[in-house]
């Protein structure tokens, strides 16, 4: 499998992944992004932007990078810099399908995104990516899987995945929302023919929402790759929004309460990439530092005591704005 490539990589930022969904369209509901762009937000500025990233994080160890359809011109910004830097052969890169970009390059649509399972979008999907990127795309994951979602028990979608599979295409999902442990559950179930269709998971979890960690434990042990998406809990985890508990934390640790909130993540023993959003340099080399944190008993105990019930946990999110 292409995505076990990851296994193979030694730096200490080999476990941090970069998600490109902040940076590959002009709007995100990302406490604070209105600051982090640049007020410039044409297709230009912000390809420049996802490269001078994209650069950042390949110099300092990352080694998986994380686009997807509805996130504006994500794979094609990625495209473009992996046919500028032919020397650079030992990335993992994932996309995700599912979703349709409708915002029309506005931070301010009214609707930025359609979600859509079907076998007729999946057709239709699979070759906006295969003609960007090519062989490059190692990972492609149904986008934000949910228990009612018909990728879950549509067969002939299934086939069509298992058939991207044998022809080496690492196959994936992520989920979203107050069930996650339950479609992860089921995800693991699918199977094709006896085999597993599913070789990983990319899941929210943070300080706020660890609902779905025993799930993701589970997948884990069933031999899936966990890779977790929203550690910073849309920049609810990042100064100055932080919680007063996660601000001692990282004074303590003399780090910023995003390395903290990711280090949490990291330490868990299922997570195998853990991804940063982050939208400029600075915040990159900030996330980075998660490797580097060493969290004690006491600490970790206060910070759990972050966590929320599930329900409200994702109603909040649905009401933080496009910015």
């Amino acid at each position: 499998m292409p995505f076990a490539r990851l296994a193979t990589a030694t730096t200490p930022t080999c476990h941090l992944g970069l998600g490109l969904a902040a940076v590959g369209r002009p709007g995100y509901i990302t406490l604070g992004r209105d600051r982090d762009l640049p007020a410039d937000r044409s297709v230009d500025a912000l390809r420049a932007r996802t490269h001078e990233l994209l650069d950042a994080a390949y110099a300092q160890g990352v080694r998986y990078l994380d686009a997807a359809r509805p996130y504006g011109r994500s794979e094609k910004f990625l495209a473009d810099w992996l046919a500028a830097r032919p020397d650079v052969t030992d990335v993992v890169v994932g996309s995700k399908w599912g979703y349709t970009y409708t915002a029309g390059w506005s931070a301010h649509a009214e609707t930025h995104e359609v979600k859509d399972h079907s076998l007729a979008t999946y057709e239709r999907q699979r070759a906006e990516p295969d003609a960007l990127l090519g062989d490059r795309l190692d990972l492609y994951q149904i986008h934000s899987v949910t228990p009612d979602s018909p990728a879950l028990t549509d067969k002939e979608l299934h086939a069509r995945l298992a058939e991207a599979a044998a022809a080496g295409l690492t196959v994936g999902f992520s989920t979203s929302g107050p069930a996650q442990a339950d479609a992860i559950r089921a995800a693991v179930e699918v199977t094709v023919d006896g085999t597993p269709l599913f070789r990983t998971v990319q899941s929210t979890y943070n300080a706020l929402e660890t609902s779905a960690g025993p799930a993701l434990a589970q997948a884990h042990d069933a031999g899936l790759t966990v890779i977790v998406k929203e550690g910073m809990a849309n920049g609810r985890l990042a100064e100055p929004h932080a919680p007063a508990a996660l601000r001692a934390v990282a004074e303590e640790t003399g780090l910023g309460c995003d390395a903290v909130a990711l280090a949490l993540v990291l330490r868990q023993p299922w997570a195998g990439v853990v991804l940063s959003g982050a939208a400029t340099a600075a915040q990159l080399a900030s996330n980075l530092h998660a490797a580097a944190v060493d969290l004690d008993e006491d600490q970790l105990a206060r910070l759990a005591t972050l966590a929320e019930e599930p329900g409200a946990y994702w109603e909040r999110r649905a009401q933080l704005p496009w910015n």
